[in-house]
């Protein structure tokens, strides 16, 4: 008789080389389009070349099966070497700035690497039942796929910077705007959880278990659901206090940011941090990433072309640097919000004193709720567009869109235990929070409680805002 410690690690691997199987052919559907050229190029040392995150994407998961399945035969040593990214503890890597000088392993080469490690780990994942570790293992493989949706997103951002409009991206039309979303919301202060607990569904007076068969979490087709999952660095929740603020409803726009810049916003010291101020005139930044000054009018790049601002005057300004998004806001009268805030903004349940999970309640992310990868819009969609996602208290587009920066500073929270060496424990100084996704993050990639970290000059990711107020 089979044991139910044996039915659930059944039932969850047969989940997991269901999941395994999706993701691994979605990040070769994002790169089909490509040519064979186009997979080597390294334009930025901020970028990788697309053959290289296919790779990486492999290595990860034959570093898995090197530790647990016995008798694994590595499928080159010069693929250790290449496709590592910054894990010291695996030994010697490629510098970054470098993935883009070598010529080999060529593309073909790559992808039969891929397809050999994709062999390799279904037939192991086949076989689990008999490993006494079982559980141990399905964890690594859900950590090795969000860690490959990761980099879908990051291919978005290389292959934009690579090719822009040159890409044959399937481009689906943007919903069109149904509401004029204004002005800010008022969230009241006071104690607040922050962070990610699997055992709290709700927090605060009405608290309710996650997992309660009367309560089930949102799942998708997949039979996953978003907070099955959390990296480490969103743990443990912690209680906050936070006095009373005000944050905009709306992400700040591209129209919006059109009149900072005419009114000299790149110009004057005055709004700016003195190393955002270095990075201004050593950059000679005069505008956000992928903005072209054409005959005194300033255009936008994107996947679909070149565009007029005033096209896209109610879509979310992208690609702009923390420095960028603290420099508007003070110009602006206001400041960025928290990452406390911004959470409390996008989970409390107005009325309620209740926790839920997304801005729009307990439902799971769906193309009508939010603008990311699934839509398939490659850019972000007008401001309104996703009324079905916005929050009690009237903020739209918390979820999908742009990355939000914060003015919090990246740092582990109280109590946090790393549970995987050199994923996120090693990157905690000197960066900055974003929040809420993109149009480039997977529907079940994403949590109300995901911290995204990047330095405060980068902007080549989608990167946005929305500013906030003291009450």
């Amino acid at each position: 008789m089979v044991s139910s410690i044996q039915q659930v690690v059944r039932t969850q691997t047969r989940a997991i080389i269901a999941l395994y199987q999706n993701v691994r052919a979605r990040t070769m559907q994002l790169v089909a389009p490509l040519e064979i050229e186009d997979y080597v190029i390294q334009t930025a040392e901020f970028m990788s070349p697309p053959r290289w995150h296919i790779g990486h994407t492999s290595w990860f998961f034959e570093t898995l099966l090197q530790a647990h399945q016995p008798g694994y035969r590595v499928y080159s040593e010069d693929y250790l070497f290449y496709f590592n990214s910054y894990y010291e503890g695996f030994g010697e890597r490629i510098e970054r700035p470098k993935r883009g000088t070598r010529s080999r392993p060529t593309v073909r080469d790559t992808v039969a690497y891929r397809n050999h490690v994709d062999e390799q780990m279904l037939g192991f994942l086949e076989s689990l039942e008999a490993q006494p570790n079982a559980e141990t293992i399905l964890s690594l493989v859900r950590l090795g796929l969000e860690h490959e949706m990761q980099h879908q997103e990051l291919l978005v951002y290389d292959i934009k910077h690579l090719l822009c409009d040159q890409f044959a991206a399937a481009i689906q039309p943007a919903p069109p705007s149904t509401l004029k979303v204004e002005g800010m919301a008022e969230i009241p202060g006071g104690l607040f959880w922050l962070g990610y607990d699997s055992a709290l569904y709700r927090t605060g007076s009405g608290s309710r278990v996650l997992c309660e068969t009367d309560v089930p979490p949102p799942r998708y087709r997949s039979g996953f659901c978003n907070y099955e999952f959390a990296f480490d660095n969103e743990k443990p929740a912690h209680q906050v206090f936070l006095q009373d603020f005000a944050i905009d409803r709306a992400p700040v726009s591209n129209g919006d940011f059109l009149e900072f810049m005419w009114a000299g916003g790149y110009q004057d010291f005055r709004w700016w941090f003195s190393e955002g101020w270095e990075a201004v005139n050593r950059e000679h930044w005069a505008a956000p990433l992928y903005w072209e000054l054409h005959d005194g009018q300033w255009l936008i790049r994107d996947f679909s072309g070149l565009h007029a601002v005033a096209s896209k005057a109610d879509e979310p300004v992208s690609h702009v640097s923390y420095f960028e998004a603290s420099a508007f806001a003070k110009w602006a009268g206001k400041r960025l919000p928290t990452e406390a805030e911004w959470e409390k903004a996008a989970c409390f349940a107005a009325g309620k004193d209740e926790r839920q999970l997304f801005p729009w309640g307990d439902d799971a992310v769906d193309s009508a709720k939010a603008n990311l990868f699934e839509n398939n819009l490659w850019a972000p969609a007008p401001i309104g567009s996703f009324p079905a996602g916005q929050n009690a208290f009237g903020c739209h587009q918390m979820i999908g869109d742009v990355w939000e920066w914060t003015t919090s500073d990246y740092v582990p929270y109280p109590g946090f235990k790393s549970e995987f060496d050199e994923y996120n424990d090693k990157w905690f100084v000197n960066q900055k929070v974003l929040r809420g996704g993109s149009f480039a993050t997977p529907q079940i990639h994403i949590r109300a409680t995901y911290r995204n970290f990047f330095h405060a000059h980068e902007r080549w990711m989608t990167s946005g805002f929305r500013c906030a107020q003291d009450l």
